[in-house]
């Protein structure tokens, strides 16, 4: 499975983005799709979540700003951003789970700044 991720960019703070990240290969296996984010000098984090059922999960530090979307064939995975502030700032990742690995894009940076 390849992943390239698109919309990245700069915004203002309280502004919105909206990220998607498009799968191709053997996307018949994707189960679970996520997007991690990591900031300048800490850890990759995982920002959002979307399982094969449909089920959403959020780090707390998002929940009610950010939303995840999955489109039906799950070749295509959204992530809405809204009132964006600078602790968003980070390069976006997205992430992929098959039953037996899983798989990472490229990553789009993202710059929350006035």
């Amino acid at each position: 499975v390849q992943l390239q991720a698109f919309g990245g960019g700069l915004v203002q703070p309280g502004g919105s983005l909206s990220l998607s990240c498009k799968a191709s290969g053997n996307t018949f296996n994707i189960r679970d799709s996520s997007w991690y984010r990591q900031a300048p000098g800490k850890q990759r984090e995982l920002v959002a979540e979307i399982t094969s059922g449909g089920t959403t999960n959020y780090a707390d530090s998002v929940k009610g700003r950010l939303t995840i979307s999955r489109d039906n064939p799950m070749t295509t995975t959204y992530l809405q951003m809204n009132s964006l502030n600078a602790e968003d700032t980070a390069v976006y990742y997205c992430n992929v789970r098959t039953w037996v690995r899983e798989y990472w894009g490229q990553g789009t940076l993202v710059t929350v700044s006035s």
